[in-house]
């Protein structure tokens, strides 16, 4: 059985880490070298960092502070935000990074993601995907949240993954900084349909809602934000907690 990941994210704006709830009312939640060097620390089993704004700036991702982060950690690093080509990709996997994740270029272009893939390696190209309900349906959002495409979550994750996207990273806006848990119902019913890993993302607030994710869904990574910044719940604590669940995590 593959262990379950625990995944920090950083969510980046103007070189700070920062948190809202619902993608709105972001507030600052620390320094991001700092952070990641601790979550190094306490045993993250990857890190994301996300350049929340960038899209939204028509800018390219912090390439410093990528390398800036890449030189303090030694666990596996995703970074997104503002990635809209290959050039774009190797900037950020030369700065440090073992994969990248593309969201709005992803829906705006999707056959970049047959590019990445086969020219850095599925195990590089991690989509992401920010969705919501709307009239009782999933749909994707771009621009950080902003932008309804009028997209069906399913057929999206249909089409990227046919694409050669090798990990998908879910985030459920409605659950995003909430901590009432993740969205189970749609993550159960994506992950019993794709072979492909999928990082949960929104709404963690418990070590328990942790559990429940890898307990009722085939979903083989966590990711949280605010709980871990803030040290409601440090990863140790988390990962014990699991280990109590009959959950195997890495240690």
């Amino acid at each position: 059985m593959l262990k379950k990941r625990i995944i920090p994210c950083l969510d980046i704006k103007d070189g700070r880490t920062v948190k809202g709830i619902n993608f709105k009312g972001l507030k600052d939640a620390g320094d991001p070298i700092a952070l990641a060097k601790s979550y190094v620390d306490q045993g993250a089993d990857e890190l994301v960092f996300l350049d929340i704004s960038a899209t939204e700036e028509k800018r390219k991702t912090l390439a410093q502070l990528v390398k800036k982060i890449a030189r303090e950690i030694n666990i596996p690093f995703t970074v997104g935000g503002g990635i809209s080509s290959i050039e774009d990709v190797k900037t950020i996997l030369l700065s440090g990074a073992d994969k990248i994740s593309i969201n709005s270029a992803a829906v705006k272009s999707p056959l970049l993601i047959k590019e990445i893939s086969s020219r850095f390696g599925a195990q590089c190209t991690t989509v992401a995907i920010d969705y919501k309900k709307v009239q009782g349906k999933d749909e994707v959002y771009i621009s950080g949240g902003k932008i309804a495409t009028g997209i069906k979550l399913a057929d999206w994750i249909k089409k990227v993954t046919a694409l050669g996207a090798g990990e998908l990273l879910l985030t459920s806006m409605d659950h995003d900084g909430k901590k009432q848990g993740f969205d189970l119902s749609t993550l159960n019913e994506i992950s019993s349909k794709i072979k492909i890993p999928i990082i949960a993302s929104g709404g963690a607030g418990t070590s328990r809602d942790f559990s429940e994710l890898f307990t009722h869904t085939n979903i083989s990574a966590g990711l949280a934000a605010s709980i871990f910044h803030y040290k409601e719940i440090t990863i140790p604590e988390l990962k014990n907690y699991l280990l109590t669940k009959n959950i195997a995590v890495r240690c």
